[in-house]
């Protein structure tokens, strides 16, 4: 089956110990979270396993078949929007080349860059866990458009094929430990350190 042979890949935990140090996240709130993050690749990997002698020793299509392929959206997106976020940030931050075509995209369908921050971070600042992911998606005539989306849990709310640009992690386990209820502090932080080069980077 073509959905066992690509759970049976086996994913590799990235590293991303170079955020250790950056500013307004403690060393020991990055750690739990990179933890976290690997017990997300290691979860994709023993649904793969459990897939593949599932398929082996007993006929398709039954209910522990079903939970495992429901399960695998979860977890496969856990680990990938996990990945984005790490890998959009870096210490000290990159500016948004203001000449840039996200840029002027952002400027084109937001009125300006501050006013899309401000819905950025109002979205992050809404009450409930999850990510917040600006979008980007281009259809077949060319029209392209930007969204600040607010994802629930890691696989509910996403937009079919749209791009993830720049995505924040708004799980409690992402600030808490440095900022308890003060959600809005630890967005700043986040704000700080994106590399918007990285982000760039993403439109396709």
């Amino acid at each position: 089956m073509i959905f066992v042979r690509v759970l049976t890949m086996v994913y590799e935990a990235k590293n991303f110990d170079r955020l250790i140090g950056i500013e307004g996240m403690s060393d020991q709130l990055l750690k739990n979270h990179f933890t976290l993050y690997q017990g997300y690749v290691a979860n994709v990997n023993k649904i793969g396993e459990l897939s593949q002698k599932l398929e082996l020793s007993a006929p398709q299509y039954t209910p522990e078949h079903a939970e495992l392929k429901r399960r695998f959206g979860w977890e496969y997106n856990g680990m990938v929007l996990h990945e984005l976020y790490f890998e959009n940030m870096v210490k000290g931050g990159k500016f948004l080349d203001k000449n840039s075509k996200l840029a002027k995209l952002i400027t084109e369908k937001f009125g300006s860059f501050d006013k899309w921050e401000k819905d950025f971070r109002a979205t992050g600042a809404m009450r409930g866990i999850g990510w917040v992911v600006l979008y980007y998606s281009k259809d077949d005539a060319g029209k392209e458009r930007l969204f600040n989306i607010w994802i629930n849990e890691h696989d509910v709310g996403h937009l079919a094929g749209a791009t993830p640009l720049l995505v924040m992690d708004v799980f409690e386990h992402a600030y808490m430990v440095d900022y308890g209820l003060k959600k809005a502090d630890y967005i700043s932080a986040f704000m700080k350190a994106v590399d918007w080069e990285e982000v760039g980077k993403r439109m396709i």
